[in-house]
């Protein structure tokens, strides 16, 4: 791929990444919305080490972000590290000012396998006026999908505040049934999960300053226990070191200033 990219929008075109499929659809789908760049220091928006004993390899790591009127900040996390991993972690951020939930996608391969999770994740988990008109468009399509999927296994106490009931969750295996999976079962069932995304934001209404505060605090939470729990902090710290690291979850993946 091109690697002189000078802002959040440019092409991501990444030579067999796993995920250029679904980060192609994210932006096609957010297109429709006239975005713009979202200010991604130089620093962050790529970012290339070689790894291993003998520094074989290289880790090569993207990050694409838009913002648009209704979404402060839809950002990817595209990672390459040959065999030893591939990751498309995406998270769309509304704009505090429309009830909407977030947008995640975290789709990750490594040497055992995939680990697959896709969920509109509340702000508000316990407010009625918050979730109830999208779980009850969403939970039908998390049932469809999920079912055809094996079970991922549980999710840790501490964040089911941060998880609607239409959270998609598995591990699939690497090889001729797991890339089966990945096209008839998890393309689908992105496409319905964005599809409904699309529509909640195109449907949805300005909120007074009262109600904007509180979904405000909602993603605050959300994203302060998001950057203390970044299960890809480990990996990426063997890539890039710890200082970029830190600077790099707590500045671009779950800042919200």
């Amino acid at each position: 791929m091109n690697h002189r990219r000078i802002n959040s929008l440019d092409k991501l075109d990444i030579d067999k990444w796993n995920w250029q499929w679904f980060m192609d659809s994210i932006i096609q789908y957010f297109s429709i919305f006239d975005p713009k760049p979202f200010p991604i220091p130089p620093l962050f928006l790529n970012k290339e080490e070689f790894i291993g004993n003998k520094k074989e390899s290289i880790a090569r790591t993207f990050t694409w972000a838009c913002q648009t009127r209704k979404i402060w900040k839809a950002r990817a996390v595209c990672v390459d590290a040959d065999k030893r991993a591939s990751v498309l972690n995406f998270v769309a951020t509304p704009n505090c000012h429309y009830d909407l939930p977030f947008f995640g996608a975290d789709f990750v391969t490594l040497p055992a396998g995939h680990l697959l999770a896709l969920d509109l994740q509340p702000a508000l988990k316990n407010d009625l006026t918050h979730t109830e008109n999208v779980w009850k468009r969403l939970i039908p399509i998390h049932k469809k999908w999920q079912s055809l999927l094996p079970y991922g296994g549980p999710i840790p106490i501490e964040a089911k505040p941060f998880f609607s009931p239409g959270f998609l969750w598995t591990r699939i295996p690497l090889g001729s049934e797991g890339d089966r999976i990945l096209e008839e079962v998890l393309k689908p069932a992105f496409i319905d999960y964005l599809d409904l995304y699309i529509d909640l934001i195109n449907q949805s209404k300005e909120v007074e300053e009262q109600r904007a505060f509180q979904i405000l605090q909602g993603q605050r939470h959300y994203m302060n226990y998001r950057a203390k729990k970044d299960p890809a902090r480990a990996m990426l710290q063997n890539f890039y070191g710890k200082e970029w690291t830190e600077e790099y979850i707590n500045r671009v993946l779950f800042d919200l200033e």
